[in-house]
């Protein structure tokens, strides 16, 4: 069974979807809506700005957002997922690619997300922080430790053994990445991100996006969603509303995602958008299926 992957915050890069605007005449026209849909000429940072243009939430969410659905449009040819998944952001891309959004609806939706995720961000100074080869246990009562003493640290990232991303307030970050070196961790090292993502600092853009999701349509899909929140297939719109809503606060089981889809008959993986992040990490999570792009 074929499954489609879709990368989230992280993989953006300068001139990223350019070749797809000069290349094919219908990726020109969705890129074209998305700059109207927006009220700014997105694609002006994606293809020529800068560095720091482009690492602005409110920029960099639909970028990477329109760069994996404008390349699946391209391949819709030879594009037939049997089961999709995203991650974080990525559940977007994933959800246009299965008709469960539209490219429009799921547009707005992404750029209302990066504009509250930005919000919230402003009212709590946060960070997150990699933690490489320490044990998930040791990492999950580290951060409960650190929790009971007032500040907020959670496990949001299941990326792939070996490698778990922790989110919360800055001093909580700061402490915990000293308690995981002292438990024996490789690295404990502080992201450059604007904000704790995945965490219960982001519930004022949780909030503000639930009230954006309940507006929108939200169709049958046309194969199974695996969800960050639960990392089990879903097929039911209500379902993949809610689970949308939490994402924002829960963390993305990606590890969890890929064994299930791969339980449940997954053969080969195909990442559809920029970088080749999430096929490294599918890999690292099952050496024996295969991982490739478009």
């Amino acid at each position: 069974m074929k499954a489609y992957i879709f990368p989230g915050q992280g993989s953006q890069f300068v001139g990223m979807g350019k070749d797809l605007y000069e290349s094919s005449e219908g990726a020109k026209l969705l890129f074209e809506k998305a700059n109207e849909i927006l009220g700014f000429r997105i694609t002006d940072i994606m293809f020529g700005g800068t560095d720091e243009e482009l690492k602005q939430t409110k920029v960099t969410q639909p970028a990477i957002f329109l760069h994996s659905v404008i390349l699946a449009a391209t391949k819709s040819d030879i594009l037939h997922p049997d089961m999709v998944a995203g991650h974080s952001l990525g559940e977007f891309s994933a959800l246009v690619v299965n008709k469960t959004l539209t490219f429009e609806d799921a547009l707005v939706l992404v750029s209302k997300r990066a504009i509250a995720m930005q919000h919230a961000c402003e009212q709590h100074p946060s960070t997150m922080a990699a933690i490489l080869n320490l044990d998930e246990n040791i990492i999950e009562d580290i951060c409960v430790h650190i929790s009971n003493y007032g500040e907020i640290v959670v496990a949001a990232n299941y990326n792939c053994p070996g490698q778990l991303v922790i989110s919360g307030t800055i001093k909580g970050i700061e402490a915990a990445c000293e308690k995981m070196k002292d438990a024996g961790a490789k690295r404990a090292l502080v992201l450059p991100v604007g904000g704790a993502f995945h965490s219960p600092l982001m519930e004022p853009a949780r909030i503000e996006l639930a009230a954006a999701i309940h507006a929108t349509t939200f169709n049958t899909p046309i194969c199974p969603v695996y969800q960050n929140v639960t990392a089990k297939a879903v097929s039911d719109h209500s379902e993949i509303k809610m689970n949308l809503i939490s994402q924002l606060t829960a963390p993305v089981k990606w590890t969890q995602t890929i064994q299930q889809m791969v339980a449940d008959g997954a053969t080969s993986f195909t990442e559809v958008g920029p970088g080749k992040v999430l096929q490294g990490l599918v890999k690292k999570i099952n050496p024996a299926v295969e991982a490739g792009s478009i």
